[in-house]
């Protein structure tokens, strides 16, 4: 318990953090560019489908909230700009948050050849994860900036926060990565779990509603459910312009440590076993 508590040992994971970076830079950035290659490897259009994905996904969510069903709800107080923006915002880090949950369940069995292998660093392979799907976040980002000029004939200030807010989501999903990566080599079944969560949190998360327009009895759910804040901060820079959820930043930016430390301190922990369960 004090253990857990200890300032000078979280702090080392931090450090641990940045020396694997330092020392294993190139390789994670040669890992990263395979995954993204790999995933397209053999295919007509190739690398073009890195950003021929996330064009697709948004123009099919606009085509079918702006028009289809026809969502005219925006230009309120409550919403300022038109619903598409609005759950677009929501919606680009929880695709990007969903992906990583789901790699990271499985990534450590499926390099089960390397991770025997003395010699080879695998604390580099839940990172290579999370950075390759940050690619696509970064994509939708951009096609979000040029939608939402269109459509709303402004772009927030508040657009610049996106760098912080994907290094706290960065700091999550590598914490997140680690976590689950670590438990799926001893606990195979985590992939199915993770896959039903993945399906139901996107009802259960403020993406598609705001908060106010449910009934307040099941309101708390989205308040327990810690991915919320997330998506509650990048609204804020990506749709109202504003910090109209303050408390939301705080919880994600210190939430985003706490994740890290509580990851990479399990993983530390069970990957001397990861060459006998494997």
């Amino acid at each position: 318990m004090f253990s857990a508590l200890s300032l000078s040992r979280n702090f080392q994971a931090f450090r641990e953090l940045f020396k694997i970076f330092r020392t294993h830079g190139r390789l994670i950035f040669e890992l990263t560019r395979r995954e993204i290659t790999d995933r397209y490897a053999g295919q007509v259009f190739g690398i073009f489908w890195a950003i021929g994905h996330p064009l697709a996904m948004t123009l099919v969510y606009i085509f079918i909230f702006g028009f289809v069903f026809r969502m005219r709800t925006g230009g309120t107080l409550d919403m300022p700009l038109n619903y598409t923006s609005y759950m677009l915002a929501g919606i680009i880090p929880w695709l990007v948050f969903q992906e990583v949950m789901a790699k990271s369940s499985t990534v450590i069995v499926s390099s089960a050849n390397i991770v025997k292998q003395v010699i080879f660093p695998i604390e580099v392979l839940p990172i290579k994860t999370v950075l390759a799907s940050l690619v696509t976040e970064i994509v939708f980002f951009f096609l979000l900036l040029i939608y939402t000029l269109i459509a709303n004939h402004i772009i927030p200030w508040t657009f610049i926060l996106f760098p912080v807010l994907v290094l706290f989501q960065t700091l999550t999903m590598i914490g997140v990565s680690y976590l689950f990566s670590s438990v799926g080599a001893y606990f195979r079944d985590l992939k199915d779990f993770v896959q039903i969560f993945v399906s139901v949190a996107f009802f259960i998360l403020p993406i598609l509603y705001l908060p106010e327009s449910i009934p307040a009895a099941i309101r708390p759910i989205l308040y327990i459910n810690p991915i919320s804040y997330m998506i509650w901060c990048y609204q804020d820079a990506l749709y109202f312009g504003s910090f109209a959820h303050p408390w939301a930043w705080v919880v994600f930016g210190v939430g985003s440590l706490f994740v890290f430390v509580l990851g990479y301190r399990v993983f530390r922990k069970l990957k001397v076993m990861f060459g006998n369960v494997l």
